[in-house]
């Protein structure tokens, strides 16, 4: 029940998870279609639009119910808080026996405590999906039984991302840049609390290397003017937004992530690259690290040391230049944060609310949508 359906996170979880359930699904959107939805929608896959102002769009509820009711669906699955509200309101009383919802994002940024509303909607529903164990403490926190809270977290698929050279000089092509100058990148949506502007002044302190942001949102004009301000506005480059970022991350030769309130999947994205990785946050690497067992060429940095951006980047371009350019093995965190394993719990969790083996013919309804800041 997607309030976006275009490039996105939480957009490209539902894609990965579609094509790889065993179940007839239809997907709604809940604002004109876009990139992922136009993918999904090749693949053979219905996709329904549904425009809703907001979260309490009454309208928007008694038309969802009639869409359910028309689709005989056996299972409903809403992903974002808004579609979470009128998705779980919609089934039940179209009289669908089995609702699920995925949290992704958890409401609201800042938001301290959940609205009456969602509340209401969750003991409409069966189970709420958690795609971080710190998602499924604040659910927890906020009232939503434990018994009701089933954590699995976001994953990729590796081979979406394997390295390309075709791809690499073709990107850089069009980026004027050339084959031997060095490329620090990172992908993401332009927004402050991300802190690229660390990246920006960290380039002052790493010459001859190139900066490339790919994305975009209400941080771009602020970003473009520090770097004139810090004096590398010729190295910085804005790619603006993509679609996948697989192209961009080829083109570059060191991955870089200050935001230190992320879950990291663009993290996984960029080892499954093959690329050297600095970061702040992230979870599944963080997971590698407590059990001594971290992955080859990331480097988290200290979020009490200014100079730990600076250091890391010039050590692992040095590491590069030692390679001669040559690119990592691709890496992971481990199945856990495999597609694979992302559709088998999701069947798992399926198949326990509904206490059957799914029939071949089975349709369900797989209906999601974004926070409403998206």
């Amino acid at each position: 029940m997607i309030s976006t359906a275009a490039e996105g996170g939480a957009e490209h979880q539902l894609r990965l998870l579609l094509h790889r359930l065993p179940h007839d699904s239809e997907v709604v959107t809940l604002s004109p279609p876009g990139t992922e939805a136009r993918t999904i929608q090749a693949d053979g896959i219905p996709v329904h639009e549904l425009s809703t102002a907001c979260d309490r769009d009454l309208a928007a509820i008694a038309r969802l119910r009639r869409l359910i009711r028309r689709g005989h669906y056996d299972l409903v699955h809403t992903h974002l808080y808004r579609a979470c509200v009128q998705g779980r309101i919609a089934a039940r009383l179209a009289g669908v026996p089995h609702v699920v919802a995925t949290e992704h994002h958890l409401g609201r940024p800042g938001a301290t405590r959940l609205g009456p509303l969602y509340l209401f909607s969750e003991r409409l529903g069966k189970m709420t999906i958690a795609a971080s164990t710190a998602i499924a403490e604040r659910l927890r926190g906020w009232g939503v039984p434990e018994d009701r809270i089933a954590t699995v977290p976001r994953a990729i698929d590796p081979s979406e991302y394997r390295f390309d050279p075709a791809l690499r000089a073709a990107a850089r092509a069009r980026l004027g840049v050339a084959d031997d100058v060095p490329v620090i990148g990172v992908t993401g949506r332009l927004d402050p609390a991300k802190r690229f502007d660390l990246l920006i002044r960290a380039l002052a302190e790493v010459p001859g290397a190139v900066l490339l942001l790919v994305g975009d949102g209400p941080a771009r004009s602020a970003l473009e003017q520090l770097a004139v301000i810090e004096g590398v506005a010729g190295r910085v480059l804005f790619a603006g937004a993509v679609a996948h970022p697989h192209e961009m991350l080829c083109a570059m030769d060191v991955f870089a992530s200050p935001d230190q309130h992320t879950s990291g999947l663009a993290v996984l994205e960029a080892i499954a690259a093959g690329l050297p990785t600095v970061y702040s946050a992230c979870a599944p690497l963080e997971e590698r690290i407590t059990a001594r067992v971290p992955v080859r060429g990331t480097h988290r940095l200290s979020p009490h040391d200014r100079e730990s951006l600076p250091r890391a980047l010039r050590a692992e371009l040095l590491c590069h230049a030692e390679r001669r350019g040559a690119r990592l093995p691709a890496r992971t965190a481990g199945l856990r944060y495999d597609a694979d394993h992302l559709a088998a719990a999701v069947g798992q969790v399926y198949e326990r609310l509904t206490r059957t083996e799914p029939s071949p013919g089975q349709r369900l309804s797989l209906h999601r949508g974004s926070a409403p800041n998206a």
